[in-house]
């Protein structure tokens, strides 16, 4: 696509049918509200009845105790997980409230889905006896895939402008993930404290939390990939296929993960490291990959805003490079204190949005919003750079042979 920055374009100009010094009507102004209160108030309801019906569920099987103890080792796995998730996000930040929406869906929802699902489907199977590994291999992944993935799917449906890529997808079903594993390990920990006391715990802990907290994440980002590539094709054939492609990978990995765990029940440390090591070792390749993907699109997309003035070649450098972004960070807070580094930090952010907003555009999602938001992009931009220009901020890069 051609490119098409539009300076001509005015930021905060009054929009069609607004009232006296371009703002709309009171009644329009409060409709955006009113629904985001009644989406918050919606999904509270949700994601509690969900949340509570899990902890009624593990505490009417294991008891008080029990439930409270395997709460309280579960978040470890959160404490791991997360911030792995968000430091794949560090390029372009995703909103704070849909990040909460993909994790409560999977602790809240999924796991309460599951548990139902899963009995129904062993039910159906004559498998009905506790632990059948029917059920675990064929039952539970297509299960839990389906309804983990769910999170990045309506993401995907109703906050589409927000999913950039394959990261984005990766980052919001990952979290759906940890959700899931975060809620099933109370499950499965106060089980073993119920059954064996503190030695059911610890080996529960042991296997499910440290040496493995990963695993819900690692399958569900398959699908969470085939979201991504489809919020960037243009094709309805991609559109589709992708997802389910992807979601079939994850119902294959989750199948094969918990086959490998059946199997460790007599020789679990040789499964371990001929299946779960090797799907981790892909796992982090994966999230390096995607993150420098990311930093690629970035420099890409912002090299024609340098070339036609509004961004110099040294700042399109370092805003493609997460090292130099955090170098520009400590510099401007070293010399400026917490307000400039507040300041290089927004400006990055910005540029980051710009440029997928660009690479948006460039696959031809180009609208009068689209357009709007460009422009309001490119002005907060030349705002927050104007006191790092001719800094050694960016005389580094010409060290660095960048310019």
């Amino acid at each position: 696509m051609a490119w098409n920055a539009t300076p001509d374009v005015q930021p905060g100009g009054g929009a069609p049918g607004a009232g006296a010094h371009g703002r709309a009507p009171a009644y329009v102004r409060f409709r955006p509200i009113l629904r985001r209160l009644l989406l918050l108030g919606v999904l509270t309801v949700l994601f509690g009845f969900g949340g509570l019906g899990m902890l009624a569920l593990v505490g009417a099987q294991a008891g008080l105790t029990a439930t409270v103890l395997g709460v309280t080792l579960s978040v470890v796995v959160i404490g791991i997980v997360v911030p792995v998730f968000l430091w794949v996000d560090r390029f372009e930040a995703e909103p704070p409230g849909m990040l909460l929406f993909a994790f409560l869906w999977g602790a809240c929802i999924a796991t309460l889905g599951a548990a139902v699902l899963n009995d129904i489907g062993g039910y159906l199977l004559g498998a009905t006896d506790e632990g059948n590994p029917w059920v675990a291999v064929g039952v539970a992944p297509v299960v839990e895939e389906s309804l983990k993935g769910l999170a990045p799917l309506l993401l995907l449906w109703f906050r589409r402008r927000e999913i950039d890529g394959v990261l984005d997808g990766i980052v919001y079903a990952g979290l759906a993930g940890c959700g899931f594993a975060f809620v099933e390990n109370i499950l499965y920990l106060a089980n073993g404290y119920a059954e064996s006391g503190e030695e059911g715990l610890l080996g529960t802990f042991v296997l499910r939390v440290l040496m493995s907290p990963f695993a819900h994440p690692m399958f569900t980002i398959c699908t969470g990939i085939g979201i991504g590539v489809a919020a960037t094709s243009r094709s309805w054939a991609v559109r589709i296929g992708a997802p389910l492609l992807g979601w079939t990978c994850a119902v294959v990995l989750h199948a094969l993960w918990n086959a490998g765990a059946l199997v460790s029940m007599r020789g679990w440390l040789v499964a371990y490291a001929l299946v779960q090591v090797p799907l981790f070792v892909a796992f982090v390749s994966l999230l390096v990959w995607a993150r420098r993907r990311e930093g690629r699109t970035i420099g890409r997309e912002l090299g024609p805003y340098a070339d036609r003035g509004w961004l110099t070649h040294a700042e399109v450098a370092m805003l493609a490079s997460m090292p130099e972004r955090r170098y520009a960070r400590q510099w401007a807070g070293s010399h400026g204190g917490r307000p400039a580094r507040r300041r290089m930090h927004d400006f990055q952010d910005a540029a980051s949005e710009l440029a997928l907003l660009r690479a948006r555009m460039n696959r031809g999602q180009v609208d009068e919003g689209a357009l709007r938001e460009e422009r309001t992009l490119l002005d907060l931009i030349g705002r927050l750079r104007q006191e790092f220009l001719g800094t050694a901020i960016y005389r580094r890069f010409e060290v660095l042979g960048h310019v």
